[in-house]
């Protein structure tokens, strides 16, 4: 398959809580295993380097290319033996104290079949990683949602 523009994952989703509060859950690593994944080495802040551990089904590096406190997150990211692909987070204030989040994974490699392949599968993990999120920063519900799709 020829592809002229290479695809970009992109998903979003309207959070009740401010900001602050759902950046915050986005950097923090106490806060974002309880609905994404396992472990972390660190914060997300300005140029770290941490790596994150997805239960039993692999580990990534992730490099903190752009941070701009409670509006916006750029990482690199890659598992072992993999191109790195680039995730942006962008968090709209909206009514008090809501968010809206979205989320754009781009620089997927290979041929077209594994480029177009790669964005759908992001497309729908960042789907349940929001969908999760929600769960977690509205209801205080650690749904095991992320880890029962593979």
């Amino acid at each position: 398959m020829e592809i002229r523009n290479p695809p970009i994952a992109k998903f979003g989703m309207l959070i009740r809580r401010p900001a602050s509060e759902v950046f915050s859950a986005f950097t923090d690593p106490d806060t974002i295993t309880k609905f994404w994944f396992s472990r972390s080495t660190g914060p997300l802040e300005k140029g770290a380097v941490v790596h994150w551990q997805f239960c039993e089904h692999g580990s990534c590096e992730v490099r903190v290319l752009e941070f701009e406190e409670n509006r916006r997150l750029r990482i690199a990211w890659a598992g072992p033996d993999e191109h790195p692909t680039t995730v942006t987070w962008i968090f709209e204030p909206r009514i008090p104290d809501t968010t809206y989040v979205r989320i754009v994974n781009e620089g997927f490699s290979g041929d077209g079949d594994a480029m177009v392949g790669a964005a759908l599968d992001a497309s729908g993990g960042f789907a349940t990683v929001l969908t999760a999120a929600k769960a977690y920063l509205e209801f205080g519900v650690s749904l095991p949602i992320v880890e029962d799709r593979f």
